[in-house]
């Protein structure tokens, strides 16, 4: 019999809806069952795509007997953490202060009236049985201490938030304390193969962008060749899809060998982006071949013809992690025939790509050059070969059983790809991913959106639900950005204001410059949470503190500006410690002490202008853009009929105009 989640939309508690264990969703009967009972509570969350989720599940939330300890002595409670990111936030940050660590499964111990007591990530089945029958002895047999755990837990909640906001007396940013920041960063990185000096090694696309645009603005070649390095071997190796393209979450190894097998929405829209900004930067034509095919394996397996992209490939297949990736020697030798061994030089079918029980993870060769010699053929037949073989094992591939597929869209996620949709646009000048950026942000606005403007957070079945959160916003306010300068719209310049001036009030913390992760409306948890740090996604305050320096330069709002550098000095002290941590933030610092300069585009052939400019790749620039009279401050006055004019300001100076790309290049140095 299922339980209460069958009634859900979300793929991950659907997954639980026939588990023995009486799963409730995250709502106010479950807390007001608890309190009827005066039982304790489990608020377990994971997400669809969480290998470890899944383990934890076959081991304990299917087995009767853990499922009976459970229903008797708890209300058990589980959590999406891709829909209820404000109850993973808050929960994960108890976890942290217990335990000093964190990750998923998460499953945390609260009263009946959410304030936590005890918690922890995965367990093993008698692990998980103790702890359950410890806890609840614990909670039967001497309420007023675990009481005491729970105000003292949330208390140290309260006060770590409170600590985000202080006074940061003595703040304020200089360039100097950007090159402090990086020159820490150096320390810690892999000269070898790229990425930071350790395993396991995520993407984290934001930090790429800011020493990209770091290492240009300083003309700091070194930093530069890092930042190459590593995108070529993330590009060649494992964690990359080698045969449909696309990024896996994260590599278990230095070398970015063995992946983690989940593929998630926002590390590809993101990889995208900073893919895209690596090729207008450097000119490499191996950084537009994995944008291109990247967006590809999006545009095939997530993009649906409403305009909303799906969220995430699970690990797992036919109950084995990275099962439907790998390749066995022999099958290759069986279905490539005599192009079996240029394939395997080529994907290292050697002890490079060994994984292990006889798989082999494709890894792309940098020998290229040297194939064209030992084998006689030229690149470009190489080429033809090699595409004749990922064909054949393409079509083998479809016998396998496909990884789950978390079919809901999440509106920060869907942003961030029509944000990397317009930047591929912008990129490589290609019509059609104007247009999915333009129907990803129409899906957007008409399906993810209330009439009174306020965003919800997901979408499945024609259903949208759940108030949007802070990143919801934030990424949906960046996307409207891109919409504008790849259509040259003003109603989705207009729309950004707007949405911006409805996040402020909605999110506002009297007490701080920082926005609060979840809107003041909402049902209030046991505390309010504050996202400050960079991680896999960018910090919704770093992207807010970006939106409102880039609108406040638009529609000349000191204020806003204002805001942003407020913002940003609330959290220099951690940015020049630990740049890796605050990179999107390093970004918005990069914007404020090194010269900005301001491109105002106009004419009747702004497009084409707009596009020879975009690619040379410029950094700590904003455009300004329109085929007619406008009256934006960065415009006005400055159409003129019949002609197509470049502008080039900055701190409110303007050149005279120029009508060639060599002459903005020649202003701009």
């Amino acid at each position: 019999m299922p339980n209460s989640l069958i009634r859900e939309t979300s793929p991950y508690l659907l997954q639980h809806a026939y588990n023995p264990v009486n799963w409730l969703p995250f709502t106010k009967e479950a807390f007001d069952l608890a309190k009827k009972e005066n039982k304790p509570m489990l608020i377990s969350i994971g997400y669809s795509a969480c290998h470890w989720c899944h383990v934890m599940e076959h081991e304990s939330f299917e087995d009767e007997h853990v499922a009976q300890v459970m229903n008797t002595n708890f209300v058990n409670v589980k959590v999406d953490r891709e829909e209820r990111s404000d109850v993973d936030m808050l929960y994960m940050q108890a976890v942290q202060l217990m335990t000093g660590h964190g990750g998923w499964p998460l499953n945390c111990f609260v009263m009946p009236d959410g304030r936590p007591f005890y918690g922890g990530t995965y367990f093993n089945k008698t692990q998980w049985l103790n702890i359950l029958q410890n806890l609840s002895s614990l909670f039967q047999n001497d309420p007023l201490k675990v009481n005491d755990y729970a105000n003292q837990l949330t208390g140290g909640i309260v006060q770590a938030e409170a600590l985000l906001s202080a006074n940061k007396l003595g703040a304020v940013l200089s360039r100097e304390q950007v090159k402090k920041s990086v020159v820490k960063w150096k320390s810690r990185l892999d000269r070898e193969f790229g990425g930071p000096d350790r395993a396991p090694k995520f993407p984290l696309p934001s930090n790429y962008q800011f020493l990209l645009r770091y290492s240009i603005l300083e003309k700091d070649d070194d930093l530069l060749k890092h930042v190459e390095l590593t995108l070529q071997k993330m590009a060649f190796g494992g964690i990359y899809d080698q045969l449909r393209g696309g990024f896996c979450r994260y590599s278990t190894d230095k070398m970015w060998k063995v992946p983690h097998f989940e593929k998630m929405l926002y590390d590809n829209s993101q990889l995208v982006s900073l893919y895209c900004e690596a090729y207008s930067s450097t000119g490499n034509e191996l950084y537009k071949e994995i944008a291109i095919n990247t967006l590809t394996f999006v545009e095939q397996e997530w993009y649906q013809p409403a305009g909303n992209f799906y969220s995430a490939y699970d690990a797992d297949s036919d109950g084995e992690e990275g099962k439907y990736y790998v390749w066995m020697k022999a099958d290759l030798q069986d279905l490539l025939g005599e192009n079996y061994e240029l394939f395997s030089n080529y994907y290292e079918i050697n002890e490079q790509g060994y994984w292990e029980h006889d798989n082999y993870i494709l890894m792309r060769s940098e020998i290229g050059a040297q194939l064209a010699v030992e084998t006689g053929f030229s690149r470009d037949q190489i080429e033809e070969k090699i595409k004749q073989c990922k064909d054949i094992l393409l079509q083998e591939a479809k016998s396998r059983i496909k990884p789950g597929l978390d079919d809901k869209s999440i509106t920060s996620w869907n942003a961030m790809m029509c944000s990397a949709c317009a930047n591929a646009y912008l990129s490589f000048g290609m019509e059609k991913y104007r247009l999915m950026a333009l129907n990803s942000m129409a899906f957007i606005l008409d399906g993810l959106s209330t009439p009174q403007g306020k965003l919800y957070r997901t979408y499945k079945n024609g259903v949208a639900k759940i108030a949007g959160f802070l990143d919801d916003y934030a990424f949906t306010i960046e996307a409207l950005l891109k919409c504008y300068l790849i259509s040259q719209n003003e109603l989705y310049l207009l729309k950004a204001s707007k949405m911006t001036a409805l996040t402020l009030q909605l999110f506002n913390n009297s007490e701080s410059e920082f926005l609060y992760y979840t809107d003041n409306e909402a049902d209030p948890l046991v505390a309010k949470t504050t996202e400050t740090g960079d991680n896999v996604i960018p910090a919704s305050n770093s992207q807010m503190a970006i939106n409102l320096f880039e609108l406040g330069t638009y529609f000349d709002k000191k204020e806003w500006i204002q805001r942003s550098e407020a913002m940003l000095a609330l959290v220099l002290e951690e940015f020049q410690n630990y740049g890796s941590g605050y990179s999107n933030w390093g970004s918005l610092a990069l914007r404020l002490t090194y010269p900005f300069k301001e491109v105002a585009i106009v004419g009747k052939n702004v497009d084409d202008y707009f596009l020879s400019l975009y690619k040379q790749g410029l950094t700590n620039t904003i455009f300004a853009v329109s085929n007619v009279s406008s009256d934006l401050p960065l415009l006005k006055n400055r159409y003129v009929e019949g002609k197509t004019l470049y502008y080039v300001c900055q701190n409110k100076t303007c050149n005279l105009p120029v009508e060639t790309v060599e002459q903005v290049i020649k202003q701009l140095e």
